[in-house]
Formats: structure tokens, sequence, C-alpha cells
């Protein structure tokens, strides 16, 4: 069966709604930042401090390019990966891509009531936060609009199920 990789901001939900989606299909759920903590023995932020954001965009590639296709996994991906190294392209070729475009209004309410601090390049209690996340998101939206499925608004496992299972 195709993987499904999850596509999105932080905090759009991929991890959340991707482990109610694997278990709904019987697939496995792998998060692809916990995969590279786990190979790098260290924290993202740790990672980004002390190698930078280059080194971590390679990490996030060579992770990627260990997930064999037909697999059966939906893929929680970090929010940058599609958009670096021709990953939206590798994500296309290997699975189905489900962008959860989310508002970033959304966004900031679940940032700021999870104290999501644990996040390189935001920070919940940054008084800026909505005005990066929103430059952030029109920088990757052309990535992110290459995804096969694209879900909006307040995504929901039903709606994500029924639009991948037409392509299943």
């Amino acid at each position: 069966m195709k993987n499904i990789f999850l596509i999105g901001m932080p905090s759009s939900g991929k991890t959340t709604l991707g482990k109610r989606i694997a278990e709904a299909l019987h697939y496995r759920f792998v998060d692809t930042d916990k995969r590279i903590v786990r190979e790098e023995g260290r924290t993202i932020n740790d990672i980004f401090a002390q190698s930078g954001e280059s080194y971590f965009r390679e990490a996030e590639r060579r992770v990627l390019c260990k997930i064999k296709p037909g697999s059966s996994l939906v893929v929680a991906t970090g929010g940058g990966m599609p958009c670096f190294n021709d990953n939206m392209d590798y994500i296309n070729a290997t699975g189905i891509s489900v962008f959860l475009d989310v508002p970033v209004a959304v966004l900031v309410q679940r940032m700021v009531a999870h104290a999501i601090d644990d996040r390189p390049l935001y920070n919940a209690n940054d008084p800026e936060l909505v005005r990066s996340l929103e430059q952030r998101y029109q920088s990757r939206l052309p990535y992110y609009s290459k995804a096969h499925v694209i879900v909006t608004g307040e995504t929901n496992e039903e709606e994500v199920l029924q639009k991948v299972g037409a392509l299943l």
C-alpha cells in the first residue's frame, strides 16, 4: 500500500491526525522529527544550535530517503521538510501527499495553548509569532500546494480518510 505523507505548518495536526489515520488504515505511523532526534541523539533545537539549519535539512533528507515506498506508513513530516532538497518531489513520487492547510490564527492558538517552545523557528511567547508564521506560511505555500490532496480549515480524520481513500 502507498505511504501517506502529511505536510503542513507546525501545529497543523500532522502528528495527532497522522496517528489516528494510521490506526484507521492499519498502517504504521512515523514522525520524521522523532526519527531525526533518535538518529542524532539530540533534540532538534540542539541540532539547530550546534550544527545549523543546513545540517538539519540534510538530516531530514536522509530520514525521508530511508522511508521505503509501499511500506503502508502514515508519515508526519517536519513543517519545512517539503521545502528543501527536492523533498516534495520525492514525497509525491513515493506516496500520497496531504497538505493540512490550517489557518495561521489556528496555528497560533494551538502553539500558545500548548506552550510550544521546542521548535527552533518558533516561540509561543514571541510577540511577532503571528507575523513570522504568516511569512513562513506564504514562503512554503508553493511547495505545500504541490500535494496530491489539500485539506483546508480545521482538519478531521474522516475528511482526510475520504480524500486519501480515493487515491489508495
